[in-house]
């Protein structure tokens, strides 16, 4: 494995080197890696690291750990072609040799999308929408509109998510910006396609919180797994209800 050079011996973490640079990651995950949790996926990045051998920097203490902020991380079971993370670095390195050099560690489906120099501000304020499509198997575009119209009529469409605390009523439709039904194939056969564009608010609003409320409020009825993904997370334009670059920033800064 190819590492940058001059980097330190990666299994020997040193906590008193300071933070000289933090860089900002899109990452994706695609195929049959979108049934990776989130803790599976912060192991296979911290093996990456080591394997990469980039100086990271470490947490001080009896068991130093990487310097890592995940934000926002997507459900298991859903893909994503937009996850977001931070780390930072104990020297400055190129963005793009860290992201080759980390892309080619991790398992194919667990890609490393794009790479930033961090700038002032808090990647996780700029996070205040996703964009998923829903993919719904065996349910014809008509059905999907007709739930989608019966949805977006109300006000308040609650349902139940059972939390660590136990059952919780939520209101899955607030946080919908917009919602619409499109028509798409599945294995050879015609299908309906959710797009939407859903707030983040806590506690969040997931993918299937909305199918379940399109199931109470408009009959949706699942023939299928649905297959959720989540193409982009960002500031939202309130204008025009789309969500933006949360890297762009760091981008034209750079």
């Amino acid at each position: 494995m190819t590492t940058l050079e001059g980097t330190p011996n990666p299994e020997a973490p040193n906590p008193q080197l300071p933070i000289v640079q933090k860089l900002r990651m899109r990452y994706a995950k695609r195929g049959r890696l979108r049934f990776t949790s989130h803790r599976d996926f912060a192991r296979a990045f911290e093996r990456a690291i080591r394997r990469s051998g980039i100086p990271i920097g470490h947490s001080s203490g009896f068991t130093p750990h990487p310097k890592i902020s995940y934000a926002n991380a997507s459900p298991t079971g859903a893909a994503s072609e937009a996850e977001y993370l931070e780390i930072g670095m104990t020297r400055e390195c190129d963005p793009d040799e860290v992201r080759t050099l980390l892309d080619s560690a991790l398992p194919d489906g667990l890609d490393i999308v794009d790479v930033v120099v961090a700038r002032p501000g808090a990647l996780a304020d700029r996070l205040e929408a996703s964009t998923w499509d829903i993919l719904l198997p065996g349910v014809g575009l008509e059905d999907a509109e007709n739930a989608v119209r019966t949805f977006l009529a109300e006000d308040d469409v609650p349902i139940q998510r059972m939390m660590k605390q136990g059952p919780r009523t939520l209101n899955c439709r607030e946080p919908v910006v917009d919602l619409v039904a499109r028509s798409d194939v599945s294995n050879g056969v015609p299908c309906a396609i959710l797009a939407m564009v859903v707030l983040h608010v806590t506690p969040s609003v997931r993918p299937d919180d909305v199918l379940a409320g399109l199931a109470s409020s408009g009959g949706l009825e699942l023939k299928q797994t649905p297959m959720a993904t989540r193409l982009a997370q960002g500031p939202l334009d309130k204008e025009t209800g789309t969500v933006g670059d949360p890297l762009a920033f760091d981008r034209d800064a750079s």
